[in-house]
C-alpha cells in the first residue's frame, strides 16, 4: 500500500474534474479523496497499490474532456487507510 499526494492545476474546476476523478478511482481500486482548492487546482490523496496509482497518476495528467490540466505535482505522504473514495465539498 501507497500514499501520494497530488495537485491538478490547470482548468480543473467547473468541469466535473472530482466526479470523474472519482468514478476512475473507483474503476481501478484507488482510495482517498478529491477537493478543490481556493487556488483553482484539485487536491488528491491516492492509496493503492503502485501499478494502481501509477495508472490513476498517468490519468490525471488528462483529466475529463472538459479539463485543461496544466501541471501535475505528486509528493509521497502517509499511509491513511481510506476506506473508498470520496469527493470533499467546501
Amino acid at each position: 500500500m501507497k500514499h501520494i499526494d497530488i495537485k491538478v492545476t490547470g482548468k480543473v474546476q467547473g468541469v466535473s474534474f472530482r466526479a470523474v476523478t472519482k468514478m476512475v478511482a473507483d474503476q481501478m481500486g484507488v482510495r482517498g479523496m478529491i477537493r478543490n482548492e481556493s487556488d483553482g487546482s484539485v487536491f488528491i490523496e491516492a492509496e493503492g497499490d503502485e501499478v494502481s496509482l501509477d495508472v490513476f497518476l498517468e490519468w490525471c495528467h488528462d483529466g475529463p474532456d472538459r479539463a485543461v490540466v496544466e501541471l501535475v505535482t505528486v509528493s509521497p505522504g502517509t499511509v491513511k487507510n481510506y476506506q473508498n473514495f470520496e469527493v470533499i465539498k467546501r
